[in-house]
């Protein structure tokens, strides 16, 4: 069995971190009550296990029968081949009718069925930055028109790719990175669990895991059951650079070269082709930063970039802004 399934947290209780975002839904199922909601964050930070544990203390044990879950990635991307596969679709497809056609015609039935032993119901909505603009603007008509008996749940790593339509009726919650102390910490209960011990995995390996997790803990304890399966010593080598950090290197040399045009053009390609979050593309560039061009100005621009993202502002945007600004501070 996979670690990062079995040391899954079944409660909100057993969260770390996020505290502020946990003890709202925990308000929140205490009360019975549940707004639409708008849970973004980077991947690994607890968004989907914090908002199932939710429902399943706002509804018990009939909790999937109020809740229609929508994988809208694997649905955006297969199209109407995901509408006549799965079993929550077969039945109201119909094969006349286009994708988009069908697929509103499916929420729009899912959102009007009548809870059952709740005031409401509810509709999630995981990746749901990959729903496309024509999906979001009939979206926000049947939130309209079932807001007395339906909420919505959007869960995304990029809450700008939502219309503000929609971002405006829900609640934003944010999932932030976990501090590298309170993974390590995980980290260091699940070996203890598992007889692990500092002989098989010493301080400075565990210390490396967690750096190359990057605050996302699913990945940490998965490097760590990689680790311990296969009984291979890790160094820095063992994370060496992917594509993506190479394409980012680059961008930062086109910057130096104040060749803004080609850094944001390499920049949005990490965006466009490799379906990086704006979030992920600025730990990218934070990497390169502490390893090459450690410079106090280059830094302040990247906190102020997310900053910014943090509060919904168009991805793509910041980060060509981002770039500029670097070229004009940075690289004078």
């Amino acid at each position: 069995m996979f670690w990062i399934e079995k040391y899954r947290p079944a409660n909100l209780e057993e969260f770390i971190g996020q505290e502020r975002v946990v003890e709202v839904l925990r308000m929140f199922a205490q009360g019975k009550v549940l707004p639409h909601l708008l849970v973004s964050g980077p991947h690994g930070t607890g968004k989907t296990v914090a908002v199932e544990t939710t429902l399943k203390r706002l509804y018990g044990d009939v909790w999937q029968d109020n809740v229609t879950i929508f994988r809208t990635a694997d649905l955006m991307e297969r199209g109407r081949a995901y509408l006549e596969s799965d079993e929550k679709f077969m039945h109201l497809y119909k094969a006349d009718e286009s994708f988009v056609s069908n697929l509103k015609h499916a929420i729009n039935t899912y959102a009007s069925i009548r809870p059952i032993n709740a005031e409401f119901k509810v509709l999630w909505f995981e990746d749901a930055q990959t729903l496309s603009h024509t999906i979001q603007h009939a979206l926000r008509r049947i939130m309209e028109r079932y807001s007395a008996t339906c909420r919505f749940v959007f869960c995304t790593t990029n809450a700008s790719a939502l219309i503000p339509p929609i971002s405006s009726r829900c609640l934003p919650l944010f999932f932030t990175p976990l501090s590298n102390d309170l993974i390590q910490a995980r980290l260091e209960e699940i070996m203890i669990a598992k007889g692990v011990t500092s002989e098989t995995i010493n301080s400075d390996e565990l210390r490396l895991l967690v750096t190359a997790a990057g605050g996302d803990l699913r990945k940490a304890i998965m490097y760590l059951q990689v680790r311990v399966v296969t009984g291979e010593e890790v160094g820095p080598e063992t994370f060496g650079e992917g594509e993506t950090r190479k394409i980012a290197a680059a961008a930062f040399r086109a910057m130096e070269a104040k060749d803004i045009a080609t850094a944001q053009r390499r920049l949005e390609s990490l965006m466009i082709e490799y379906g990086l979050s704006g979030r992920e593309v600025l730990d990218e560039l934070m990497y390169i930063i502490r390893r090459e061009y450690y410079h106090p100005d280059a830094i302040s621009c990247i906190a102020d970039a997310d900053y910014i993202m943090t509060h919904a502002g168009n991805e793509y945007l910041q980060i060509n802004a981002l770039a500029a600004r670097i070229v004009e501070e940075v690289f004078l």
